[in-house]
């Protein structure tokens, strides 16, 4: 160590020249390494899914998801298996435990599938496996297209647009929604067929056999070998048209004769609509790792390029909604405030305690640690995102601290007399084990972090880190760059004779000079290490105060801190079946109410989907000029109440990563039956407890399916089956397939569907169907009837087996630590049957596995400082009395939530009370290393205690000073904007991390206070003999 610092100062002009590449570098790597607003988290999860149109929930179970389930069932790594069978798919959700190579996983489940095709139905569509990672499952803009304009005229140019910006690489894919598949429409009429003797078979072979591929082979004529072909797929409609059909004499009958054809879309399934006006949608999705402002810009610019061309429709409107990149740049402007602010403070405390030539080489440290940290997370391949930033922020006042005790020291030294060269080189000498152990204890307390499982885990990781990064950094800027630039322009501070005897006299232990703070403090310590036990006994006490009066605030705890949303949904769910059309009614009375709110921007409003009516996507206006989003939720409530029938739900994003639900009741039993009963039950409990909102469940609902019953016997006198019946079924409700046609302006193959006109399309038709037998053409009804069935939701399985969710969120004013205990005592009361199981799952799962983790890194973290202050120190017992203050620190953080009345976040609380372990015992090592130094020039025990608290009081105060006031922005939830010159309270970047700025700085401040009595008083109770400590050069 000793060889480095001096190879350093001997070669100024070399560290120099590298700190000079650092700061460069640094800049460079700032301006292009990827920026985004959440962590890009890669998460363990691969999902499966497969088509098949107009298959219920209970076939596709039966079909579809257990065929596959059996398959990935063998498959090594996977922590759970969810399945869900819905109307028209199915879906399994493999997620495998952290640390699975996730590209063997991918080809394992590929493989699985695979196996799992030939036991599928033959006309299901093609299974499709993807990976899921978060920032691909969020789109970073939406450009709507809307106007008047044909659909068609609108679909095509979004499927172009679509086509043509994921081309680009920072483009994962993009979403249409408002799309609708095109499809080739036959419409034939049932009098027209019965005249000419046609029945549904008739049409469908008619295309089947004529609009294929045919192999004709190849004839070899001795003078050449050549290919025979037979033209037979459809080129356009007319080929459909013209196709005869039937044959009377000399009359031939086409297909035109009977059927209209024509390019159609498929029935709607939803609609979508911005500010009440139709539109499409394009929802773009980056792809990992790239810059979303850079990629933002990219769409734009396409965007702008596409509405110059000559065929753009004027009448065609593009507006931009949900621009994530909008939001990162308010982010990263206000976190770049912060950490603005966080220096300014940092230097001009230092600047009133050291001067300002020791303020400008501790102040070089900050941007050098920086830098260097994003140095090398770019190496790492890692984003700047609000986890970074605020890492950044955190670091402020810490990694000063090396710095300012390697510049306090040497200007001491140099007020004694010692050249700037020689007192630089000597405080880095002296101070290097010390600060190397305290840089030490704190990485060893953010280390454990990193191994942080689940995607909490993964969104977190970015802090340990950066955290690391800097740290380390700073400890390289503290012990070389600093002395080589003190070295060169480093120049005592300005004190008078008089101050500089009194700072001689305090250093020889003449305490009677002492004034002000020193003063104080000196005679509070004299009095202090006097009743050692006493002090020891109140400090015990006071901290067992605290704990019992936090306890009794019932402030709560949460998993992650509140902050408010840039945007919030409404869904909207009701009992029984309704149509589009109904639905969409709903929806627009809704949309109206929404549409004439004032502190909304946007309102994209979504109608259908599988389980609801329709969704409401709302954007309100910037933070400064409405009302908190929770707060204009309340008050919509109080309207939408009005909406008998309907239920209404507000979510929006909650901090950290994607948790769906606070909580959800997973229920699971032996049979469907049991499982309906107890969901029943549940879910009536849940209706009736106050402290739970936006109730749901995933349950089979009442509705109504009309099933067709084959009578199998009367079937087969006819020479009927059932693909006769279902074919025929089809042509009065959403047609039937018979073949595939590619179209001169498509990409991909259409449907060619043929059914009855639409005023014929219904259930009522049913008796009036018609097949063709050998006896002719016969009523369906002669052995069929159709009949109305229990409707059959969407069901969910979990790891093979069938289970019911009710989900559920807490309330306002309901914290879901508190009433966990109830909630489960409750369902413990219901009365279900014992084959019925429960399972708290949801938000309380993710808090659980999270709260478990801290604890167990908490205890690691606390065993490697053991183990280093030890190995620094060669004494248990001052190893146990510097950990002491861990305790204190950790008291301190309730103290600090007591002030500001915050809940304890089971994440940033438990973050903060970890990073405080490493914090806050360097104060402790720097104490305790100078006591060990006086105690080996001789002095008695009490007087090394004075002295080492004496002179060691203005380093400890300014290094927990600065790094308080690092913090303050945070814990006040203050941004400064310095370059618009205004201050502003609760921007949502800086309730990210209020919780976890004031678990730091309350912790810190309280431990400060108690370290610097209750240390030396512990230090009286230690055993008189002299420690065995490292050698070190005191100058």
């Amino acid at each position: 160590m000793y060889s480095i610092i001096d190879a350093a100062l001997s070669r100024a002009r070399t560290m120099l020249s590298l700190l000079a590449l650092i700061l460069v570098a640094g800049v460079i790597t700032y301006i292009t390494i990827p920026k985004e607003s959440s962590p890009d988290i890669t998460i363990p999860i691969i999902y499966v899914s497969v088509g098949h149109q107009g298959i219920s929930p209970t076939d596709a179970e039966r079909l579809l998801v257990r065929p596959i389930e059996q398959e990935l069932r063998s498959i090594e790594g996977v922590k759970e298996m969810t399945a869900t069978a819905a109307e028209g798919h199915a879906s399994v959700v493999l997620e495998f435990n952290v640390g699975v190579d996730l590209t063997k996983a991918m080809a394992d489940v590929r493989d699985a599938v695979d196996l799992a095709k030939p036991k599928l139905p033959e006309d299901s569509d093609e299974p499709t496996v993807k990976e899921v990672t978060l920032a691909s499952e969020q789109p970073v803009l939406s450009v709507v297209l809307f106007g008047t304009v044909p659909e068609r005229t609108i679909v095509q140019i979004a499927r172009e647009l679509g086509d043509k910006l994921e081309s680009y690489r920072q483009i994962l894919e993009v979403d249409i929604a408002g799309d609708r598949d095109d499809i080739v429409e036959i419409i034939v009429d049932p009098l027209l067929m019965e005249s000419y003797s046609l029945d549904q078979a008739d049409i469908y072979n008619l295309i089947a056999l004529n609009n294929r591929v045919v192999a004709a082979g190849f004839v070899d004529t001795g003078y050449g070998r050549f290919s025979v072909k037979v033209p037979s797929v459809f080129n356009s409609l007319k080929d459909v048209l013209e196709l005869p059909i039937k044959v009377d004499g000399k009359q031939v009958v086409t297909f035109g004769d009977v059927a209209t054809v024509r390019r159609a879309f498929r029935d709607p399934e939803s609609f979508a609509r911005l500010d009440g006006k139709s539109a499409v949608v394009l929802d773009i999705k980056k792809r990992a790792g790239e810059n979303i402002i850079e990629t933002v810009e990219l769409v734009k610019a396409v965007m702008a390029g596409a509405q110059q061309q000559a065929e753009w429709p004027n009448n065609l409107l593009v507006k931009y909604t949900w621009d994530e990149s909008k939001d990162v740049k308010i982010m990263l402007n206000d976190l770049q405030n912060n950490i603005l602010s966080a220096i300014i403070l940092v230097v001009i405390v230092i600047i009133a305690i050291l001067g300002v030539r020791t303020a400008l080489l501790v102040g070089i440290s900050i941007p050098g640690s920086f830098l260097t940290g994003l140095l090398v997370l770019s190496v790492f391949g890692l984003t700047v995102n609000i986890v970074v930033l605020f890492s950044l922020i955190m670091a402020v006042g810490m990694l000063v601290d090396g710095a300012i005790v390697v510049t306090e020291f040497a200007d001491r030294r140099m007020q004694e007399g010692e050249g700037r060269k020689a007192a630089y080189r000597d405080a880095a000498k002296r101070m290097a084990w010390p600060i190397t152990a305290s840089t030490a204890t704190t990485l060893a307390a953010f280390a454990p972090l990193l191994f942080w499982p689940d995607v909490t885990g993964e969104f977190m990781k970015f802090l340990p880190l950066t955290l690391i990064a800097t740290l380390a950094a700073s400890l390289i800027m503290a012990l070389l760059f600093v002395p080589v630039l003190g070295g060169l322009i480093g120049k005592p501070q300005y004190v008078s004779p008089q101050s500089q005897a009194r700072m001689v006299a305090l250093h020889n232990g003449d305490f009677s000079q002492a004034t002000g703070l020193t003063k104080a403090y000196y005679h509070t310590l004299s009095i202090a290490i006097k009743h050692p036990f006493k002090i020891l006994f109140s400090a015990i006490l006071l901290a067992v105060a605290v704990g019992f009066t936090y306890s009794k605030a019932g402030l709560g705890a949460e998993f992650f801190p509140e902050v408010d949303p840039p945007f919030f949904n409404v869904k909207v769910r009701s009992h029984g079946d309704l149509s589009i059309q109904e639905k969409d009614v709903i929806m627009r009375d809704i949309e109206l109410m929404m549409l004439n709110h004032d502190e909304f921007d946007t309102v994209y409003t979504r109608t259908g989907g599988d389980d609801q009516i329709g969704l409401i996507s709302i954007t309100p206006v910037d933070w400064q000029y409405r009302r908190s989003v929770k707060a204009i939720i309340e008050e919509l409530k109080v309207h939408t109440d009005q909406y008998a029938g309907v239920e209404i739900e507000y979510k929006f994003p909650d901090a950290g990563p994607p948790v769906e639900n606070d909580l959800v009741i997973e229920l699971s039993a032996r049979t469907p039956e049991q499982l309906n009963q107890a969901a029943k039950i549940v879910r009536n409990w849940a209706d009736g407890n106050q402290a739970l909102t936006n109730i749901s469940d995933t349950a089979s609902k009442d509705g109504i399916d009309w099933k067709v019953d084959i009578r199998r016997d009367d079937a087969a006198r006819f020479s009927a089956d059932a693909t006769l019946v279902g074919n025929t079924v089809q042509f009065v409700t959403n047609g039937l397939k018979i073949g595939d046609y590619l179209p001169d302006d498509s990409s991909e193959e259409v449907d060619i569907l043929v059914r009855y006109p639409s005023d014929k399309r219904d259930i009522g038709r049913f008796d009036q169907l018609r097949v063709k037998t050998p006896a002719g053409l016969v009523p369906i009804t002669n052995f069929a009837q159709i009949v109305p069935d229990h409707k059959q939701d969407t069901i969910k399985r979990l790891d093979g087996k069938r289970v019911v969710n009710i989900m559920a969120d807490m309330e306002e004013g309901y914290n879901l630590a508190l009433e966990l205990p109830k909630i489960e005592q409750a369902l413990s009361e219901l009365g279900l049957p014992s084959s019925v199981e429960f399972r708290i799952r949801g938000q309380n799962e993710e808090q659980e596995n999270s709260s478990a983790f801290l604890q167990s890194a908490f205890l690691v973290a606390l065993a490697v400082m053991a183990l280093i202050l030890i190995t620094q120190f060669n004494s248990f017992y001052q190893a146990f009395l510097i950990l002491s203050a861990v305790l204190f620190s950790t008291v301190g953080v309730f103290v600090g939530l007591l002030i500001f009345q915050r809940p304890f976040g089971i994440v940033m609380s438990g973050i903060g009370v970890i990073a405080l372990a490493g914090i806050v015992v360097n104060n402790n090592i720097v104490l305790i290393d100078t006591y060990n130094q006086l105690i080996k020039r001789g002095l008695d025990k009490r007087d090394a205690i004075l002295r080492t608290g004496v002179q060691r009081l203005r380093p400890v105060m300014l290094t927990t000073v600065t790094t308080i006031l690092g913090l303050m922005p945070m814990v006040l939830e203050m941004n400064i904007d310095l370059i618009n010159q205004k201050i502003e309270f609760g921007a949502p970047s800086t309730q990210w991390w209020s919780q976890l700025a004031t678990a730091i700085a309350g912790g810190l401040a309280f431990a400060t206070v108690l370290t610097l009595v209750l240390t030396p008083c512990l230090l009286m109770l230690g055993r008189d003999k002299k420690p065995d400590v490292l050698p070190s050069n005191d100058g």
